[in-house]
């Protein structure tokens, strides 16, 4: 197979990636809000030839066809990047801060976005040397509700049918230079839930008359907390916290209800049909118990997110060429954090991995979804050639 120095080729657009990224920086925008960021990549895909189609609302999925013609032969991957931004203020003091207001990049989808497009430029340029087809994924809202499911539910995956998905993260957390990669659950699974416990209000000097929602709230919060600790194995992650209550308007006041809200975050699918199951059995027995009532909602929201084995040591040897196997990261643990990336990763063999963005010397470790957060850009063409290298070689390589 024809070795092609990816990185070279990146480097040569570096400011042009420079100049994208912080475009986007500058110009940040919410979920489901990406019009003016999709129009600058519809811009992009236009110049270059690329044809694309809207998806999810503000979302894009482009169509890179290379030389091959059998159809029933080919395959077909997908590069993946998010877009929106969060509603955080930007603190930084620098050209490229956010000039919108209590809005900014904080979690690196402005490079994310950059380096799709860096990808699209160099494989775009090489189209009639691939032996399949490159899609390219521009997702909306993966902060918020996922815009990967609505993309899946729009045929994103379809016509051609994608065979597998690439993905990545920028990580303050991992030097610029390095990847961190995983095999299996990368990130957990996430249901939100909100919990109403109704009792009966009445004065607080007289709680013979009332059943107090604050003391059946408070048995509640305690036992959710056994069953980490008492019902899952300590060798599997698992959390249950409450976030937030809310109750009552006065020190002498016994409320009606209290308002009790969280999440749960479970790494295997089993665990998170347990955790539910127990946590709508705990709060339903305590209130009947205590001659109250309640009101569950468990939310489904992201699911566990699995990276494929083969496509994990395909990514490894792919950023070994580029990088050097010392800077390639063997991640032992899963993070409890959640990424929309997963509902891609349950429809197709996928992989997801970090891209070193921290830089010490130049103070570049402020944590993600901080407002002091940024990237040492000289990531932005390492993430560029691994994305080509590894699209090059699973169309042109052989895989499975």
């Amino acid at each position: 197979m024809e070795k092609i120095d990816f990185l070279k080729s990146a480097a040569n657009i570096y400011d042009e990636l420079v100049e994208w990224r912080r475009h986007f920086h500058r110009n940040p925008e919410l979920g489901f809000e990406e019009y003016e960021t999709s129009a600058k990549i519809k811009e992009f895909l236009k110049e270059e030839g690329i044809p694309y189609v809207e998806t999810a609302g503000t979302g894009i999925c482009a169509t890179i066809q290379g030389g091959s013609i059998d159809e029933e032969k080919e395959k077909v991957i997908a590069l993946r990047a998010d877009m929106d931004a969060l509603p955080l203020k930007d603190k930084k003091n620098c050209d490229y801060s956010s000039t919108v207001e209590g809005k900014m990049h904080a979690c690196g989808h402005d490079a994310h976005m950059t380096i799709l497009m860096g990808a699209a430029k160099i494989l775009n340029g090489i189209k009639n040397s691939l032996k399949g087809t490159v899609k390219l994924l521009f997702e909306p809202a993966e902060e918020t509700v996922g815009g990967a499911r609505f993309m899946i539910e729009e045929g994103v995956l379809q016509n051609p049918k994608v065979d597998a998905v690439i993905g990545l993260h920028v990580a303050e957390g991992i030097e610029c230079g390095k990847i961190g990669i995983k095999k299996g659950v990368v990130n957990a699974a996430s249901n939100p839930f909100n919990i109403k416990i109704i009792g009966k209000g009445g004065h607080g000097a007289h709680p013979e008359d009332t059943v107090d929602p604050v003391v059946i709230a408070s048995h509640v919060i305690v036992a959710l907390q056994s069953i980490v600790s008492r019902e899952i194995p300590p060798t599997d992650p698992a959390v249950v916290t409450v976030g937030s209550i809310h109750a009552g308007s006065a020190q002498n006041i016994i409320p009606e209800e209290v308002n009790i809200s969280g999440i749960i975050r479970t790494m295997k699918s089993e665990h998170r049909e347990y955790v539910i199951k127990r946590v709508t059995e705990i709060v339903e027995g305590i209130t009947k118990t205590m001659r109250g009532s309640c009101e569950i909602d468990i939310q489904e929201s992201y699911p566990c997110l699995y990276n494929n084995d083969y496509m994990v040591d395909m990514v490894k040897e792919c950023a070994k060429e580029i990088i050097g196997a010392d800077n390639v990261i063997d991640m032992d643990k899963p993070s409890m954090g959640v990424e929309s990336f997963a509902y891609f990763s349950l429809e197709r063999p996928s992989v997801f991995y970090f891209l070193g963005s921290g830089n010490a010397e130049k103070g570049i470790t402020d944590p993600a979804h901080g407002s002091f957060f940024d990237i040492d850009e000289n990531c932005l063409p390492i993430g560029v050639a691994i994305q080509c290298r590894a699209a090059y070689e699973y169309l042109n390589g052989e895989t499975e």
